[in-house]
């Protein structure tokens, strides 16, 4: 697979907690350069970033992150502030306790309600999968499906591990025609990001392939 198309579906991601403006200047930078999807970064930088870019990118933040656990309120705030900063795609964790609990309709309800928050811009439903059984990552399938969220998303690369194979294959099995799936934590080569875009993932979000290509002469012409 063409390199480009591979950098086309990559959220350009930086989340850690130090990181500084400079850093996340050298994301977007980087993104716009290398025609990223987006730019994912701490909701705290996206009115400065989406100012910086001046729509030459889109810029992704993150909801209830990482741990999923703030009320559906808080959640629903984050993402309208987002929104009206200049955020154009929203990342948000479910609450994962909810879940084990069984409690699908408040699940649900919760993602809706933030689909709503985010006016007409993109949702990514974030579900943790290495903390969830086979069933629950099913069952979140079906959850994100129903709530009329555009993307389910594998992992916030905060947890005990990221995105695999397998995960993507069985969310292409499960999830509705119309949900797209985001893979994302721990994705370090363009092999294994190719792998991902052919059992169905149609983003991946990772640094590291950007990276890749800044240090390497590529001859993809950048």
């Amino acid at each position: 697979m063409d390199q480009k198309k591979i950098l086309g579906a990559v959220d350009h991601t930086l989340l850690g907690v130090t990181s500084t403006w400079e850093e996340i200047r050298e994301i977007l930078d980087d993104g716009i350069k290398y025609g990223a999807a987006s730019a994912c970064i701490p909701a705290a930088y996206v009115k400065e970033a989406s100012d910086y870019v001046q729509g030459k990118l889109a810029i992704c933040t993150v909801i209830g992150f990482p741990n999923g656990y703030n009320t559906t309120d808080v959640k629903v705030f984050e993402t309208k502030n987002a929104i009206e900063n200049g955020a154009e795609e929203i990342d948000m964790v479910i609450n994962i306790g909810a879940l084990k609990n069984k409690r699908y309709q408040e699940i649900e309800n919760e993602i809706r309600q933030i689909h709503d928050a985010c006016n007409g811009k993109i949702l990514k439903v974030i579900i943790e999968t290495c903390l969830l059984t086979e069933e629950e990552k099913i069952k979140m399938c079906e959850i994100v499906t129903n709530a009329g969220a555009e993307y389910i998303k594998t992992s916030t690369g905060f947890s005990t591990g990221g995105a695999t194979f397998e995960d993507v294959k069985l969310m292409k099995k499960y999830v509705g025609k119309d949900v797209k799936i985001k893979a994302a934590g721990g994705i370090s080569s363009f092999d294994d990001a190719e792998e991902f875009m052919r059992l169905g993932a149609d983003r991946l979000g990772t640094s590291r392939l950007v990276k890749i290509i800044k240090n390497t002469d590529t001859g993809l012409g950048y």
